[in-house]
């Protein structure tokens, strides 16, 4: 059975650097940071705050507007996952396609009503 292992809110947009100073002023620090993430070269940053509580800022060109907002899911079995959401309605934005890397396969499912959810499976060696 398919494990849920990180669940928090994601901000996906064109232009990480215009959102960072909100999150900066609310106390989150940048814990992580990565780019040229996948074919889609992907900007990510984890920020948390003094609490423990984190939120995702990832940059991306290729977006259907400039700023989605969505949930991070991180699961042990990417294949289970996508399954469920897609039987429960979901669509990929990029239709059949993954961002797949050799640490992480992701894939943004979005909902008829809106919700998106961006799935990941972070590949252990």
């Amino acid at each position: 059975m398919m494990k849920i292992t990180t669940f928090n809110p994601q901000i996906i947009t064109t232009n990480a650097d215009d959102i960072l100073p909100l999150f900066e002023e609310l106390g989150f620090k940048i814990k992580h940071q990565q780019t040229g993430i996948g074919e889609l070269g992907i900007k990510s940053i984890v920020m948390e705050d003094a609490g423990g509580f984190k939120i995702d800022i990832s940059e991306a060109e290729d977006l259907p507007k400039e700023t989605i907002t969505a949930i991070r899911m991180n699961v042990d079995d990417f294949e289970e996952a996508y399954r469920k959401l897609t039987a429960n309605g979901f669509r990929n934005i990029y239709g059949v396609h993954s961002t797949n890397t050799a640490s992480a396969r992701s894939a943004i499912m979005v909902s008829k009503s809106g919700i998106t959810i961006n799935l990941i499976q972070h590949i252990r060696k």
